[in-house]
């Protein structure tokens, strides 16, 4: 697959051309996991200011997942013997990561912007494997996704999950663990090597010290305990104070503002708009530069900066759509919204298992710097386990409920879609909806009209009769043109770009 140059040269001035069809679907490819026909319908026409408005309206009201039974519990309350609490751990875990899930299906920006944030500020399941500390965690990422960046980085490192995983449950004034401390600077908030020194890791993680009362029983809320805090003087980003873990969080956003803004803006730029961010021929650092303005300017408020650049001309700009490679619940996400189909349970567990064979495990990523993205998506392996899964997606929708297939057809086609003869106008619908952008040749349009109408066209299909009656979408096998066609697109390079 071509490697996409950023040739995106417009501003951030704010676009005001009403949003057409594909305008529309590319806002909500990048602020949710895209939208169905009837969303996507209902914005035609309007202008992004608008819209804009009201995703970030909604996904600042967005309540958090609800509180399981077990949120508070400690190892005490499950089974004694390990093989069956193991049992009950394992289907605690199923129950969020389901309910998650569901979240990232429906709520658009909010659980969008968590999911960012999930592989930002992480964390690994597998290494803490508490279902009460993976709650708070996810409950922490929801809260903060669109609120202020600094109070999020202060919630973030003091979830049961991050201390557990960067070890500052176990950093005590005589023996100080460096772990957080140089993530803090290195992943969270500054980049590698960008204004710190390694006298300032070693400075902070004294600061960060005290958080280690774990309790007698596993699983127990990290507490702080003052006789483990040193509480002395260090010198950390030029500053000498007697600094506790709020006055590092407090030093650090003071001193390095300008760094932290450009820092995170390249990151949501990257993630929302193009991976490349060079300066190879668009004018990408310009554009970073004025949301780090921004950013800064709001005292790290999340909302205003998005709003800025979501509502941009350089948002919108052509060169801006169908360049990200899907993540692959983007692929089986986007697919389920923009089709209709009904999630089921069944469905959506597929999801999540088929991602994780993908090497995207929810709440696992590989490694404290989280999963690169983009083109680590793309390899002979995972390519065909991409058709592979989608497929399989499909045909669990196509067990579950053959008639959505047509409906989907009809629905896509609008009102020519129970009244036309010509099977391509509903093949090219259906192209235009599930693909950023065109197929790339005429050629490719062909082949794709092909495998809609070859059920139509079988003669098989019509032995012994004298003439083939008209095609209409009440062609007694239209559900499987459409579910033929599906599979036929999930296959194609344009259907693995967002």
């Amino acid at each position: 697959m071509e490697y996409f140059i950023n040739c995106n040269t417009s501003p951030l001035t704010e676009y005001t051309t009403p949003l057409d069809r594909q305008k529309i679907h590319h806002l909500f490819r990048r602020l949710g996991f895209s939208a169905s026909v009837s969303n996507i319908d209902q914005y035609i026409g309007q202008d992004a200011s608008s819209i804009v408005n009201d995703l970030i309206s909604e996904a600042v009201n967005m309540p958090t997942l609800a509180e399981p039974a077990w949120s508070n519990w400690t190892r005490a309350n499950y089974p004694e013997d390990e093989d069956l609490a193991n049992v009950v751990v394992r289907s605690q875990i199923g129950e969020i990561n389901l309910n998650y899930t569901k979240a990232l299906l429906v709520d658009n920006l909010r659980d969008r912007l968590s999911f960012f944030w999930s592989n930002h500020f992480v964390t690994e399941l597998a290494v803490y494997d508490a279902p009460p500390f993976l709650y708070e965690y996810i409950n922490c990422l929801q809260r903060n996704a669109i609120g202020n960046f600094k109070t999020f980085t202060g919630e973030i490192g003091l979830t049961n999950a991050m201390l557990f995983y960067l070890d500052g449950a176990f950093n005590n004034r005589n023996s100080p663990n460096e772990n957080y401390a140089r993530e803090l600077y290195e992943l969270f908030t500054l980049g590698e090597g960008n204004n710190y020194t390694e006298q300032d890791i070693i400075e902070t993680s004294r600061a960060l010290t005290g958080y280690v009362n774990k309790g007698e029983v596993r699983w127990t809320p990290v507490t702080f305990r003052a006789d483990r805090h040193d509480a002395n003087a260090k010198t950390i980003l030029g500053q000498t104070d007697n600094f506790s873990y709020d006055g590092v969080i407090n030093n650090l956003f003071a001193q390095r503002r300008t760094e932290i803004s450009t820092f995170i803006c390249t990151k949501l730029y990257e993630f929302f708009v193009h991976p490349d961010s060079n300066d190879f021929k668009g004018n990408a650092q310009e554009i970073i530069s004025g949301m780090a303005t921004t950013f800064s300017n709001n005292n790290f408020e999340i909302a205003p900066v998005l709003s800025q650049l979501f509502k941009s001309q350089h948002f919108f700009d052509q060169e801006a759509i169908g360049v990200i490679i899907k993540s692959p619940f983007d692929c089986f996400l986007n697919l389920i919204n923009e089709t209709g189909f009904t999630a089921s349970d069944t469905a959506l567990k597929s999801v999540i298992n088929y991602s994780d064979q993908l090497s995207q495990k929810l709440f696992n990523p590989i490694d404290v710097a989280g999963w690169q993205r983009n083109r680590f998506w793309i390899n002979t392996n995972f390519l065909i386990g991409r058709w592979r899964s989608a497929e399989a997606l499909l045909e669990t929708f196509w067990d579950e409920n053959k008639e959505q297939f047509k409906t989907f057809g009809i629905e896509v086609t609008g009102s020519l879609g129970r009244i036309t003869n010509n099977p391509n106008i509903v093949a090219r619908a259906i192209i235009d909806k599930i693909l950023p952008k065109d197929l790339l040749t005429e050629e490719d349009y062909t082949v794709a009209f092909v495998s809609f109408r070859a059920l139509y066209e079988d003669s098989n299909t019509y032995e012994g009769e004298a003439e083939v009656p008209s095609w209409t979408m009440d062609f007694s096998r239209t559900e499987e043109q459409v579910y033929e066609l599906l599979k036929h697109l999930v296959r194609q390079p344009e259907f693995q770009l967002k």
